[in-house]
């Protein structure tokens, strides 16, 4: 195991580039090493606002990116914060000496609540420019308001809920109508629906905040200076727009449930925090005297949504006696306090301060901080200044601090797109698991790092945890590249070992029987997996020899059926005497070599099955390559066990047809051997035409021999054409047999006379039967008397064949007489020939002077022409002229030839007194005449009509217009 262990460390520090000398001093192994965990940009980033007021801030609020801003006296400044070079200044219209008190606006941006210090309260539409006082609200100073976020619009604000310093809380409406803005009071109603008190009597209301829950359940949280309330009901589906008095009405005779604290700071304030896609609340901050009580909301609650709280006391540098905290802003996993000259920034996961933000004097002193929720933007102000501070990354280190409190998964759900960040979480998850003897789950977190391999392996090797081992080798095997081959077979090969040694120990263990069930599927589920293929496949070898050195047949079989060894497999059973299940591993996987190789064993002891086993196979099986295995099982066994072979070879040959001349010859032996009867037939039925026959006919013959199987013997010579020695050796068995031979010669009657002849010979010298012998004269025409009569001894009497002689004799007489007619018959037919060619001479035709010639229709007597038999006439050059491209080439060569030739003689001598024998004395030296050349041309042009004769007949398939002249013809005709 530590070769295995020391090979993996070397080809792990081959794959992975790491400084020599942070591997020679073991420093844990990271792939991230010179990766920064993050970059220095803060979290809260701070900008200054390029902002100069002409008068001092009062008081400044800001909601769905609308910003709202009220300076000196009576000025109000709204800027959309989309169009921030677009403000809109809005005069308040006071004459007396009333002041902004506070200012609240709703969530869409749209309604803006101004309270003066005179307890009266103005409202100003975003999309109207004149302030509207609110003459119910006047006499009240106003504190909180609780906006509905759920009926709500751009015109009106649907029920709301209003605090007052004096603890009441009213319930209102505001209207704004689009037709006639101003021509009706915008509050609706304003009527008192509670009053919050504390211990010393009615208490200011900080804070009112509605949330709706499932099932129409709506949640109220109001807060005073030290005490949280929450009103909890239900309003009816369809009178959301009647309000929330019923949900007051049910506490009238008593307080509902509040959350207090002893500490005062003379105010509180509460903080939501808000996802971006979420429509509710998820966390709440509220800073009150002793210090932020932080938890989530929980809105699946009956009766409260406060849900894991907890307080934060104040940092320590933060006395509520002289610098108390002003005002408080939630994020993510942060609360921001406001002091009078910084801004301190609480994680809310383990109450540190991880951000802090100190203001120059020249500014002035803090006076108001707030957060849109829409954009997630918070905004403070001096009376000069203005800053805004955008939130970045927030999330960068809540993982290292889950992971500092133990809650791994937390941790790694905030650093799972930072592999860097993700691999800590991992080691440091793993070094607690195995400090806390969670070895199964500390491999699984270990084989996820990038931590030295050798360093983890030898952890759980020293623990003695080979479970836990085996799953930290699973899980790293898992997290492979393809390319790291190396790697891959040293894992598979160990975790091999491992699970064999675990195996052994488990199965001499009757009370792990369970536990060893389990783990021997897991090790075949690991052997059979398609990631593992290709390694287990290459290093099958090692694997084989690891099976059998822990003597682990079985799972020997289950891989090498898994690797498709099943040449293995089947060695395996036939090692062991289970022929059967041999056999069925090669009919199962049918697979031709290894047929070949084991059948020789198997038919051995299953003959019967091996080959019905073969028969299955069909033609996927070469007969040749089992004729081995025939022969060493034929040669030892009895004849009722060769029958299998036979069964086997003639199914070969009558089923699959097989035409190979070894099966066939082997086929020959067997019957030669067994089966003589089925010998003869199965030589009849392959015929006596050699190049259709498929065994060797030379060797069937000497097999034949060597058994005294005389007619197959017979059966052989004669298709080999060897008739001679047939009859000779047919002559031995039977002379019918013999007679059969002899007829065979049918072109040759030479031969076949000699064949009869032995027969003739054998029957009389062997047999000494004349009558037989008379009989063989008989079936053969080509014997006579004569040729028999020499075989005969002297003392045979005429009287056995006199018959014989007379029927010679008068068959004699008849070929005479036959002869004789013959003879008067072609004397006839002479005579007969004479006489039709004196008539064909002498035959003539009669032309009338307006027949025409069939070719050209010109009148024929104009130029030399041709009569034939049929009545077709032609002019001489009409003729020609069609017969011509019709003649072969050579006759058109020897026309030409003969033309030549005319044209020659009717050239005038020089003399003029040419003797009139000229043509005799040309004939006197070897040439022909004027007259026999003319002959020779009718011959050729004349042979035959050109209409009626054989040339009209072959040219039946010629076009009517030539190929060549077809372009040439069908343009003549466009």
């Amino acid at each position: 195991m530590a070769s295995i262990l020391d090979e993996y460390e070397d080809s792990l520090h081959r794959s992975v580039s790491v400084p020599q000398s942070r591997a020679s001093v073991g420093i844990p192994h990271s792939g991230y090493v010179s990766a920064r965990l993050e970059k220095e940009t803060p979290i809260f980033n701070k900008q200054r606002i390029d902002f100069a007021p002409p008068e001092k801030i009062n008081s400044l609020v800001v909601s769905s990116n609308q910003l709202c801003m009220s300076l000196g006296k009576d000025t109000l400044l709204r800027i959309d914060l989309g169009k921030p070079d677009e403000p809109n200044q809005v005069e308040l219209g006071r004459k007396d000496e009333a002041k902004v008190y506070k200012m609240f606006l709703d969530h869409t941006g749209s309604h803006l609540l101004i309270a003066l210090n005179t307890s009266e309260c103005l409202y100003l539409n975003r999309s109207v420019q004149k302030v509207r006082a609110l003459s119910r609200w006047k006499g009240h100073l106003i504190e909180s308001v609780g906006w509905n976020k759920f009926l709500g619009s751009e015109t009106n604000t649907g029920p709301i809920l209003v605090g007052t310093s004096q603890g009441q809380i009213y319930e209102a409406e505001i209207s704004v109508s689009e037709g006639s803005l101003f021509s009706t009071n915008p509050d609706q109603y304003f009527r008192q629906v509670y009053t919050l008190e504390e211990e010393s009597g009615p208490a200011p209301v900080c804070c009112l905040e509605i949330e709706r829950g499932i099932e129409g359940k709506f949640f109220i949280i109001a807060t005073t200076r030290k005490r949280l309330f929450q009103f909890v009901g239900k309003v009816p589906e369809g009178t959301e727009q009647q309000g929330f008095s019923s949900m007051f009405a049910v506490h009238a005779d008593h307080l509902p449930s509040f959350r207090e604290f002893p500490a005062n700071l003379g105010f509180s304030e509460i903080a939501f925090y808000t996802p971006k896609l979420r429509s509710n609340p998820r966390s709440f901050a509220w800073m009150m005297g002793n210090g932020v009580l932080y938890g989530t909301l929980d809105y699946s609650r009956p009766d409260s949504i406060l849900s894991e709280e907890q307080v934060w006391v104040y940092p320590s540098d933060i006395d509520i006696t002289v610098n108390k905290p002003i005002s408080i802003v939630l994020t993510q996993f942060h609360f921001l306090l406001l002091l009078p000259d910084r801004v301190k920034a609480v994680c809310t996961l383990n109450g540190q301060v991880v951000f802090q933000d100190l203001f120059l004097e020249k500014f002035g002193l803090l006076t108001r901080m707030i957060k849109d929720p829409t954009v997630q933007q918070i905004w403070i102000h001096t009376e000069k200044v203005v800053f805004r501070y955008h939130v970045q990354r927030e999330s960068r280190d809540v993982w290292k601090m889950y992971m500092n409190m133990n809650k791994f998964d937390l941790a790694k759900e905030y650093c799972k797109d930072r592999p860097e960040c993700l691999d800590i979480v991992l080691a440091k998850e793993a070094e607690h698991c195995f400090q806390n003897k969670r070895y199964l789950d500390s491999a699984k977190c270990y084989a996820l790092t990038q931590n030295y391999f050798e360093e983890i392996a030898l952890k759980f090797i020293e623990a003695k945890q080979e479970e836990a081992l085996m799953e930290f080798l699973i899980k790293k095997l898992s997290n492979l590249k393809p390319s790291e081959k190396t790697q891959t077979t040293l894992l598979t090969t160990w975790l091999t070992e491992l699970y064999l040694n675990w195996l052994g120990i488990l199965q001499g263990d009757p009370s792990q029987r369970n536990l060893y069930l389990d783990t021997r599927e897991k090790f075949r589920t690991f052997l059979s997996s398609p990631k593992n293929k290709d390694c287990l496949f290459n290093n099958r070898a090692s694997i084989y020899e690891l099976l059998a050195s822990h003597g682990d047949t079985e799972h020997m079989v289950y891989f090498a059926v898994i690797m498709q060894d099943y040449e293995r497999v089947v060695a395996h059973h036939c090692q062991h005497d289970e022929y059967d299940e041999a056999l069925n591993v090669l009919s199962r996987h049918r697979d031709e070599k290894l047929f070949y190789k084991f059948s020789p064993v198997l038919i051995q002891h299953i003959p019967k099955k091996v080959v019905d086993a073969w028969i299955s196979m069909g033609s996927r099986l070469d007969a040749r390559n089992l004729i081995p295995a025939l022969v060493n099982y034929s040669q030892s066994a009895s004849t009722q066990q060769i029958n299998e072979a036979i069964r086997y070879m003639e199914f070969c040959v009558y089923q699959l047809e097989e035409t190979q001349q070894a099966i066939h010859n082997y086929l020959l032996s067997l019957y030669a051997l067994c089966r003589p009867d089925s010998l003869l037939s199965y030589l009849e039925q392959a015929g006596t035409n050699p190049t259709r026959i498929h065994y060797d006919l030379k060797y069937a013959l000497r097999l034949c021999a060597e058994h005294g199987h005389h007619r197959a013997c017979v059966h052989i010579y004669k298709v080999m054409e060897l008739y001679e020695e047939a009859v000779d050796l047919a002559l031995q068995v039977d002379v019918d047999l013999a007679k059969s031979c002899a007829d065979l010669p049918e072109d040759d009657e030479e031969l076949r006379k000699k064949l009869w002849l032995k027969i003739a010979r054998h029957v009389v010298q062997e047999e000494k039967d004349v009558k037989k012998a008379m009989a063989c004269l008989s079936s053969c025409a080509l014997l006579k008397i004569e040729d028999v009569l020499p075989f005969f001894p002297d003392f045979v009497t005429i009287d056995h064949f006199k018959e014989a002689i007379c029927n010679s004799l008068e068959d004699y007489n008849k070929h005479i007489e036959e002869l004789k007619r013959e003879m008067e018959e072609a004397t006839q037919s002479a005579k007969r020939i004479r006489e039709d060619i004196q008539e064909m001479r002498n035959k003539y035709g009669s032309v009338e002077p307006q027949e025409k010639c069939a070719a050209c229709d010109f009148p024929l007597l104009n130029r030399p022409f041709y009569l034939f038999l049929c009545g077709h006439m032609f002019h001489y050059d009409c003729l020609l002229q069609a017969v011509f491209p019709n003649l072969p080439a050579y006759k058109q060569a020897k026309l030409e030839d003969l033309q030549k030739k005319l044209a020659a003689t009717n050239q005038p001598s020089k003399s003029h007194h040419r003797p009139k024998d000229a043509d005799t004395i040309s004939l006197g030296k070897g040439q022909q005449s004027r007259e026999q050349i003319k002959a020779d041309i009718d011959d050729i042009v004349a042979a035959e009509c050109v209409y009626c004769g054989e040339l009209m007949i072959r040219s039946i398939d010629k076009p009517f217009i030539d190929p060549q002249k077809y372009e040439e013809e069908m343009q003549s005709w466009l």
